[in-house]
């Protein structure tokens, strides 16, 4: 009788609902939609990486991204009420440029897949050494043997988010901004003027007179 494996099973299962859920990412024309199945294409992932016994990763995958990320990402889908057929109009007009982009990471993410399974050198254990939590024996790999790759995956990030901080915090004809310097020097001589009326209980007796 054949013995069937029962981690294979999981891992099979695992890897499949997740690339049919990653194509159903780029298909879907709802982006509510496609958000969803990004998170289930997450919650996969993190299977398979707690079938790697990579526990930390995968814990933190769930919590982070799906508990947090796609939470706030799906908040901002919803409130925006994106009109995709205005998004759609000038879509074949970026097919080019987006096979060449799309061609250029894919023969990135196979020189990498290649290195990983030919030329690693420290890999992280399969077994946790005696004594190591598994997040103990990553953060060795990360912040000891790939600490600079590390440190430059970080400047990249912090870089994108003042780039993004700038972007938003620039001046559009179509948008209203605050120039708090400008507020400090006005002179409140030119921003309050005192008219003298007359009381209201005054234009009453008045009437009442009359």
């Amino acid at each position: 009788m054949m013995n069937v494996n029962p981690t294979l099973i999981f891992f099979y299962s695992f890897a499949a609902v997740l690339v049919l859920s990653a194509l159903k990412v780029i298909t879907a024309k709802n982006p509510v939609h496609a958000a969803l199945f990004l998170v289930l294409a997450f919650f996969n992932a993190a299977g398979i990486w707690m079938l790697l016994e990579a526990e930390f990763l995968s814990i933190a995958l769930i919590l982070v991204y799906v508990g947090a990320v796609m939470v706030l990402f799906l908040f901002v889908v919803m409130m925006l009420d994106l009109d995709m057929a205005h998004l759609r109009n000038q879509f074949k007009q970026f097919i080019p440029v987006a096979s060449l982009v799309g061609a250029v990471i894919v023969a990135e993410m196979t020189l990498v897949l290649v290195r990983a399974f030919i030329g690693t050198v420290n890999p992280l254990p399969k077994n946790t050494p005696e004594g190591e939590s598994n997040s103990m024996s990553l953060g060795k790999i990360i912040y000891g043997d790939y600490v600079f790759n590390f440190e430059i995956a970080g400047i990249i990030l912090l870089v994108a988010i003042i780039a993004a901080v700038a972007l938003t915090l620039r001046r559009r004809k179509d948008h209203k901004t605050q120039d708090i310097a400008a507020q400090i020097r006005t002179n409140p001589a030119d921003r309050v003027r005192i008219v003298s009326m007359e009381s209201e209980n005054e234009n009453r007796q008045t009437g009442k007179k009359s």
